[in-house]
C-alpha cells in the first residue's frame, strides 16, 4: 500500500517555510553552534515548536505523518544548514520513530508516539565498544529479573548519537548467551534515561559536526519493566534495528546530499568573488571542470533519493537501493568537500572560512549507519541471494 504522507500543498508550504528557516535562522545561528559546540535552547525548542521531533509519527498521536519522500526532503533541506541541527532530531524521526512503527505493541506506540512528537530525545544504543556490524560479539546484556516480570540490563554502549540530551534509550542487548541464528539472541528495550543505574559519558570530542554530540550510555543493573521488551517478545532486536537502519541510511544520505548542495554553493560564490592574473577564478577552466562534477554528483545523489524514497513509500523492500544511495551520497559529499577546499585553494585550509569546517564536518557521512564498505558487503550479498533465488 503506497504512503501518501501529508497532503502535497500543505507539505510545499511546509518546505518553504523550512527553506526560509534555514536561511534566515539556522544559518546565522551557526558561528554561535560552532563556538559553544550547542545549539541554542531558543532554536533547539523553536525546533520542537514546528513540529521536527516528530516529522514521521503518525497524525493520530501528535506527528506530521511524513512519507519516506517527504522526510527525506526535510532532512536535505534541514542539511544545508550546520549537520547539528538535522542530528538533534534525527534519531526521532529515523531510527527511533521506524523501530516503534515495525516492532511495538500497541500500548508501546500510544505511550512512546505522543512523546518524541512533543520533543522529547531518542537515541538508538547499538554499537558498544567491541561491536557495531558484528552482533555476535554485543556484549551489553538482558537477564530476567529474578524479582518480577522485568529485566535486567548491563552494559555500555558506545559512539551514541544525542545520549548526552536524550529522554529514552532503545537498546539492543542479548537475551540468550549464545549467538543465534538470525541475530535470535538479540532483543530491544525501551528505557528512560532516567531510570536508575542508566548514565553517559562525557560528549566524545570530535573532528567535526560542533554542536553534535555523542557519548556512551552505560547501563549498571538497570532494571525495567517486562513491557519495556520492544513488541513484546525477545530474538527480535536486531531485525528491528536493521529495518531502522534502512531509515537512518536515507537518512545520511539526504543529509550528506543537503550538506554538498552547501558546499558547492559556497565554493561558486568564492570562485566569482575571488580573482586571480586579474579576473575571476570561475573563469578558468579547471575549476569550473570541479565545479562542474560536483554538481553532476549531487543531482544524481538527489534522483537517488527521490528514487528510492518512492520505493519505500510504495511499500518496496529497500535494503539494497537504501544501502546504495547511502554509499553514493557519502561518499559524493567527501569529493565534493575536496573539491571545495581546492577551489578556496589556501584560503580553504584555513578555519576562518567554511570550506575547511565543511570537510571535517562531511567525513562522518562515510561511517555511521554503516561504514562504506560494510555497506559494499551488504549489497553484494543480497545481489547474490537475489541472483540464487531467481536462478533455482
Amino acid at each position: 500500500m503506497t504512503d501518501t504522507g501529508m497532503d502535497a500543498e500543505s507539505f510545499e508550504q511546509f518546505i518553504e517555510q523550512l527553506e526560509r528557516y534555514v536561511r534566515e535562522r539556522l544559518i546565522p545561528a551557526e558561528r554561535e553552534v560552532i563556538e559553544n559546540d550547542s545549539i541554542p535552547a531558543d532554536i533547539v525548542e523553536e525546533m520542537k515548536a514546528m513540529g521536527l521531533f516528530g516529522l514521521t509519527v503518525p497524525e493520530d498521536f501528535g506527528g506530521a505523518g511524513l512519507n519516506a519522500s517527504q522526510y527525506a526532503r526535510v532532512v536535505h533541506t534541514m542539511a544545508y544548514a550546520a549537520p547539528a541541527y538535522r542530528s538533534i532530531f534525527s534519531i526521532n524521526v529515523g531510527m527511533f520513530n521506524s523501530a516503534i512503527k515495525n516492532g511495538a505493541t500497541d500500548a508501546q506506540k500510544a505511550e512512546w508516539w505522543p512523546r518524541i512528537a512533543a520533543g522529547e530525545i531518542a537515541c538508538f544504543g547499538l554499537t558498544e565498544p567491541g561491536s557495531g556490524s558484528d552482533s555476535a560479539a554485543m556484549a551489553t546484556t538482558a537477564t530476567a529479573d529474578p524479582g518480577g516480570n522485568g529485566w535486567i540490563l548491563n552494559g555500555t554502549k558506545r559512539y551514541i548519537t544525542n545520549a548526552p540530551h536524550a529522554d529514552v534509550a532503545l537498546i539492543m542487548a542479548r537475551t540468550e548467551k549464545e549467538a543465534l541464528p538470525k541475530n535470535a539472541h538479540v532483543s530491544a528495550f525501551l528505557v528512560p534515561m532516567n531510570t536508575p543505574g542508566v548514565s553517559t559519558g562525557s560528549p566524545d570530542k570530535k573532528m567535526g559536526q560542533e554542536g553534535s554530540h555523542i557519548s556512551d550510555v552505560i547501563l549498571d543493573d538497570v532494571k525495567v519493566p517486562g513491557d519495556a521488551l520492544l513488541g513484546g517478545e525477545t530474538g527480535q532486536g536486531f531485525r528491528f534495528a536493521m529495518m531502522s537502519l534502512d531509515n537512518g541510511r536515507i537518512s545520511v544520505g539526504a543529509a550528506a546530499t543537503g550538506y554538498a548542495r552547501r558546499a558547492l554553493d559556497s565554493a561558486l560564490r568564492y570562485a566569482t568573488e575571488r580573482k586571480a592574473f586579474g579576473e575571476p577564478i570561475a573563469n578558468f577552466q579547471l575549476i569550473q571542470q570541479m565545479l562542474a562534477e560536483s554538481d553532476m554528483e549531487i543531482y544524481a545523489a538527489e534522483a537517488m533519493m527521490k528514487d528510492v524514497t518512492e520505493r519505500a513509500d510504495r511499500g518496496e523492500n529497500i535494503l539494497r537501493k537504501a544501502a546504495a544511495f547511502k554509499v553514493f551520497a557519502s561518499e559524493m559529499c567527501g569529493r565534493v568537500v575536496d573539491r571545495v577546499v581546492q577551489i578556496y585553494g589556501g584560503a580553504g585550509y584555513l578555519a576562518e572560512y567554511d570550506a575547511e569546517r565543511f570537510f571535517r564536518d562531511a567525513r562522518i557521512y562515510r561511517i555511521y549507519e554503516g561504514t562504506t564498505q560494510i555497506l559494499y558487503l551488504q549489497i553484494a550479498k543480497h545481489m547474490l541471494r537475489d541472483f540464487a533465488a531467481q536462478n533455482g
